[in-house]
């Protein structure tokens, strides 16, 4: 008999076809892979050893899924209502997932943002069961080990976080886990990778935030977030063992602190299939919007001067990816980088000033701004005057600060000027798409980070476009797994920016609306695994799929049938008794 009492078998695409089944009764029952609740038949009660332990009444997955809709929506709030679906998920990730399917617009605003960020705070107080793997300075040592307990999973991504640039909340200790948990339902949504081929995982590393500290019941590494070479050094034991356990699978970086989100994602780039999406799923959902505004504007690209206002991990990956859209259109280096300003809390970003070293190719001499001046005024409105800028982007956390004077002065550069206030929660936005459309008379175009109602224009109202990064990663990931590329590269991300513009219908872009409906997900998704399966196969970094025996051989058509093929539904799976 095995040693786990379950074993996936799966179709030549690499999709789960059955699960056999090695042991009977509480089991069957107490595993959420293979648990169906009351719609288990007859036959599988029998077969199972679930005979008289279930009510004699058999329930449709249709009429499971109405009843946990009224059971989520009875809930007294959204914090009740991600208890009740994560400890779904604990006790039949399959009708979990169906219900999420059901309404995907609504459920994602539980199980991800805004409600996760209350998950991640309120973590040890909340806690019900194991979820994912937490590595700490006690257990570094044996990561290799504990990771192969999870090889029978097949395990294909990973979402791994340090915990410290949790949201727009920061250093949450453990309960950043709850971060990768909702990521990866995500994965699951929109690309179809089963549940039991994802894995959260927690590097506890300490936390710096004194409340935990203080805390008697914090759960997490009751210690200071180590630094330094220590910090280096528990990052690469974790990065070795999971290479050697998973070196077929994807490892996503999750809310770092931006001094380590880069330094960590370039230290692995070619040691792991890995990127970061703070980074780097952050520039490709905001270069669709700004495609998205292309379209709108009937302009290129390359004819656009750029300011991100917030040169953070998500502000400057932003200015990458606008920056290798910019160098595809054949612009050079240097010209491309002309095009993008940035500024931080200390105004325009220049090279006279010290700098992290991932802001500083993006860096201005001031020589060579002639209006900058001994004053040295590098301030929102007077870089947005000066330099020209048409594309504005807010990552900033400061609420308010494209005033109704930035916006008059972005009018001035631009008929139809692009405003993207992205930053979160929808109280730290820059301007509201409101503000934004009375003060330009409905003439920007805008999109926001978090949701928004829809704006009046025209005496009608117009749904906002959210740059979520839920329409690039899922897809990505999918693309990623099916070409057997061994690494992730920029162009994947362009290459999924311009699959997800697509996906905006032209009465959309007609009325301004830059980036697809949150219930199309999974359609955009399926778009963005082909883009980026197809970009593998262009810039010769495909192999074959390492989880599937249906090869595609760099033939575009028998790739694209692997991606959908290899795609799992939320129906429940034949159970084999063994």
């Amino acid at each position: 008999m095995p040693v786990n009492s379950y074993r996936f078998v799966y179709d030549q695409y690499g999709n789960t076809r059955e699960i056999l089944v090695y042991t009977r009764g509480i089991g069957v029952y107490g595993n959420n892979y293979t648990n169906k609740g009351t719609a288990f038949t007859e036959e599988e009660r029998r077969a199972l050893g679930l005979d008289a332990t279930l009510p004699p009444a058999v329930r449709t997955p249709e009429k499971q899924v109405e009843n946990s809709v009224r059971t989520v929506e009875a809930k007294g709030d959204d914090i009740e209502r991600y208890i009740y679906i994560r400890s779904l998920f604990d006790r039949n990730v399959t009708l979990a997932h169906a219900l999420i399917r059901s309404d995907i617009e609504r459920y994602m605003k539980i199980i991800y943002t805004p409600t996760v960020g209350l998950a991640c705070q309120r973590y040890s107080s909340m806690f019900r069961t194991a979820n994912g793997l937490i590595f700490y300075p006690g257990n570094i040592d044996r990561a290799e080990d504990i990771l192969r307990y999870y090889s029978h999973r097949d395990i294909r991504v990973a979402v791994v976080t340090d915990n410290q640039g949790i949201l727009g909340i920061g250093d949450q200790g453990a309960g950043g886990i709850a971060i990768c948990l909702g990521k990866l339902m995500l994965y699951t949504q929109g690309a179809g990778i089963a549940p039991w081929h994802c894995l959260p995982v927690s590097l506890d590393v300490g936390t710096n935030n004194e409340a935990l500290l203080s805390d008697d019941e914090y759960l997490g590494w009751r210690h200071r977030r180590l630094t330094g070479d220590e910090y280096v050094e528990f990052v690469q034991r974790f990065a070795l063992a999971f290479r050697r356990v998973f070196p077929n699978a994807i490892c996503q970086w999750e809310d770092f602190s931006k001094q380590n989100a880069f330094a960590t994602r370039d230290a692995y780039l070619h040691d792991l299939i890995s990127f970061n999406d703070d980074i780097q799923g952050t520039g490709a959902i905001t270069l669709a919007a700004v495609i998205s505004a292309m379209r709108a504007k009937g302009e290129q690209l390359a004819d656009q001067v750029f300011l991100i206002h917030g040169a953070g991990a998500g502000g400057v990956g932003v200015a990458e990816q606008i920056e290798t859209a910019l160098r595809e259109q054949g612009l050079s280096v240097a010209a491309a980088r002309n095009r993008i300003f940035a500024l931080d809390s200390h105004g325009l970003v220049t090279t006279d000033r010290g700098l992290e070293p991932y802001k500083m190719k993006y860096a201005k001499e001031p020589g060579d701004l002639a209006w900058f001046g001994e004053e040295r005024d590098g301030g929102l409105e007077n870089v947005v005057r000066n330099v020209g800028v048409t594309v504005l982007i807010g990552t900033s956390g400061r609420t308010g600060c494209f005033n109704r004077e930035v916006v008059a002065a972005m009018l001035n550069n631009s008929e139809r000027p692009v405003i993207l206030p992205l930053s979160n929660p929808t109280s730290k936005a820059e301007a509201t798409p409101a503000e934004i459309c009375q003060w330009t008379g409905g003439r920007a175009l805008v999109a926001t980070g978090s949701p928004f109602s829809p704006v009046a224009v025209g005496g009608r109202p117009v749904r906002v476009g959210q740059c979520n990064n839920v329409f690039v990663f899922p897809g990505l990931g999918l693309g990623v797994l099916a070409s057997g590329a061994r690494q992730v590269l920029p162009a994947f991300f362009t290459a999924a920016a311009h699959a997800v513009s697509g996906q905006v219908a032209e009465q959309d872009i007609r009325d301004g609306i830059l980036l697809p409906p949150v219930d199309s997900l999974r359609e955009v998704s399926l778009k963005v695994a082909f883009a980026v399966g197809r970009a593998a196969i262009r810039e010769g970094v495909s192999g074959l799929c390492a989880f599937s025996t249906f090869q595609h051989n760099n033939d575009i058509g028998r790739l694209e049938e692997l991606i959908e093929k290899m795609r799992w539904e939320p129906r429940y799976l034949p159970l084999a008794a063994r």
